[in-house]
């Protein structure tokens, strides 16, 4: 049976957990809310620090989550965050996409954000995820687009971060430009049913800019990227310094924006 094979990219550095500690199902599974039902029992696949997840449950108040990760050290944060919000119908466990521990037909929603761009094989992992869906159920699924990522004014600085990181992330077995893919990702997995969309994350005033190129400026000098950059021979610490630079420049730009396209599909079992 397959296992997963990728590296994870980012790290658990504070600046990549700030940026998953911001995401809501509001601003990142949007386009899965208006088939939630009380009742429904959900499986959160790659959930991170929680958030989403916590939100998820409190949308099935009759139902259950449980939520699965890679990462045991990112499950303990994940649990505290439901137990300080007051969410109980949620569970956690570690778990490997491409060979999903549970029964057959088990849950009537399976949901993954930003996670098949990280794992080696992403047909195999929606393969899993449609075999423990209920029939009828959803299977949804949301990533970003390296490739479909956008800022105004031009910067040398940031083509050559978005360059190298698309470099990095593939030598260490995952696929940046997974927004693009899903589609086609879903279909080679069997499903049949499967309507595609996509939705954006927008980063303009000046709180904004402060806060994601900050972020992006700390991640691009972060331990775990800079060791699969360097150590990987793909850049030099002198072009992260650069390259970290130039996020802060953008920051400073009084016209500055970015938008980042992601993909989405919801599928039918």
């Amino acid at each position: 049976m397959a296992r997963e094979t990728a590296v994870y990219t980012h790290g658990h550095h504070d600046s990549v957990l700030r940026s998953h500690r911001s995401r809501t199902a509001e601003n990142s599974a949007a386009y899965l809310l208006p088939h939630l039902q009380p009742a429904m029992k959900v499986l959160d696949v790659g959930c991170g620090p929680g958030t989403i997840t916590a939100d998820l449950a409190q949308r099935v108040p009759q139902g259950s989550v449980t939520a699965v990760d890679a990462s045991a050290d990112v499950l303990t944060a994940a649990s505290a965050y439901a137990a300080e919000r007051g969410v109980e119908n949620v569970e956690f466990s570690t778990a490997d996409v491409h060979a999903l521990e549970y029964a057959d037909d088990t849950f009537d929603v399976v949901h993954a954000h930003q996670v098949l761009q990280h794992v080696g094989d992403p047909v195999q992992a929606l393969r899993e995820m449609r075999r423990v869906c209920k029939p009828g159920g959803v299977i949804a699924a949301r990533d970003a687009d390296y490739g479909g990522w956008f800022w105004y004014p031009e910067a040398s600085g940031l083509t050559e971060w978005q360059d190298l990181y698309r470099t990095v992330a593939r030598a260490n077995g995952g696929e940046p430009d997974a927004g693009r893919r899903l589609h086609a990702w879903a279909r080679e997995a069997g499903l049949t049913d499967v309507t595609a969309s996509t939705s954006t994350w927008t980063y303009a005033t000046p709180d904004e800019r402060a806060w994601w190129g900050g972020l992006w400026a700390e991640r691009t000098l972060a331990p775990t990227y800079r060791e699969r950059a360097v150590g990987g021979g793909h850049a030099t610490d002198a072009d992260l310094e650069r390259i970290a630079g130039a996020w802060r420049a953008w920051v400073a730009e009084p016209d500055g924006w970015q938008v980042i396209v992601h993909g989405e599909i919801l599928c039918r079992a």
